[in-house]
């Protein structure tokens, strides 16, 4: 099964608590499908990145894992984030991103799996352009969405919420953290979203709490799980670790199979998901496991080998 994910690349530039900067190939899409090649999956990233020294240190970065690069235009420079940490390893953002994504070439073979999100899903004018991509493939893919929000590019509160929508609407599968969600939708429970998204489309919502660990819902389950417990390092990419676990999972899944997730399956889902974000966060920068440091990490996933039903 080949995976198809389009979106943002960015040079995360990292200052630590002590000053101490580093610069990390990033952007949420892009480490989803870092992620995908680490775990061995076939994978093709449909992105903007211009000839410059952070463009080809991200080209590097993506290709050395075995994910091919598409481009669909080139923008002026590379886009950028300056990525605070704290004391703890949290991290907040400060972009530098233009975002005008043209359809690009793409493999002759139709991918079995689309995954968009973050900046460039909604994000004008490229974000047309992954929409009408993801639109155009999911007769014969299923596709996933991960808003990852970033407030500064959101832009007017209520717009901000219906391209959100609309990216839901569009999908099989949904991640977002509780934070996108407290953004998006402020004093409501993160199970009251992910219940109303349902009834939007896809047919699996999950729900990442940081330390609090994960929630996963369905139209028939609910299902929680605790996070593993982990010296942080830092959190970036920890999220799009998680993504990269579950589209590794649930590969080979069409859209009816996954509304039909057993709720044992579902809290496999969330237990090998959180142990590849809790890799990511014990070392630096958004560098998820390998296969081997997953099955490590997490043991052999009862998922992949049929076991979970």
């Amino acid at each position: 099964m080949s995976f198809l994910v389009i979106g943002e690349c960015v040079a995360d530039i990292v200052r630590d608590a002590d000053g101490t900067e580093r610069i990390h190939p990033g952007g949420s899409p892009a480490n989803v499908a870092y992620g995908l090649a680490r775990l061995g999956r076939d994978v093709t990233l449909l992105t903007q990145l211009a000839d410059d020294p952070t463009g080809r240190l991200i080209a590097d970065h993506l290709k050395g894992a075995g994910v091919r690069v598409e481009t669909g235009g080139v923008p002026a420079r590379t886009p950028s984030a300056i990525v605070g940490l704290d004391a703890h390893g949290g991290a907040t953002y400060t972009f530098d991103i233009a975002w005008t994504l043209e359809a690009g070439e793409l493999p002759a073979a139709r991918p079995g799996h689309v995954h968009i999100g973050s900046v460039a899903a909604v994000t004008a004018p490229g974000a047309a352009t992954v929409l009408a991509e993801a639109e155009r493939l999911r007769d014969r893919a299923t596709v996933s969405y991960d808003p990852n929000v970033r407030p500064a590019l959101m832009g007017e509160h209520s717009a901000a919420v219906a391209r959100v929508e609309r990216c839901v609407a569009l999908s099989d599968l949904v991640k977002a953290s509780d934070e996108d969600l407290a953004w998006l939708y402020p004093g409501e429970s993160a199970e009251s979203v992910a219940a109303r998204w349902l009834r939007l489309g896809p047919a699996l919502v999950l729900v990442t709490r940081g330390a609090a660990g994960s929630l996963a819902l369905t139209a028939r389950e609910t299902v929680t799980a605790v996070a593993p417990p982990v010296a942080v390092v830092d959190t970036v990419g920890a999220g799009d670790s998680f993504m990269s676990a579950v589209l590794d999972a649930l590969a080979g899944r069409g859209r009816d199979a996954l509304g039909g997730l057993g709720a044992d399956e579902l809290a496999e889902l969330l237990r090998r998901a959180g142990a590849a974000a809790a890799v990511t966060v014990s070392r630096a920068g958004a560098l998820p496991p390998d296969r081997s440091e997953l099955d490590a990490a997490g043991g052999e996933s009862a998922l992949r080998s049929g076991r979970a039903s």
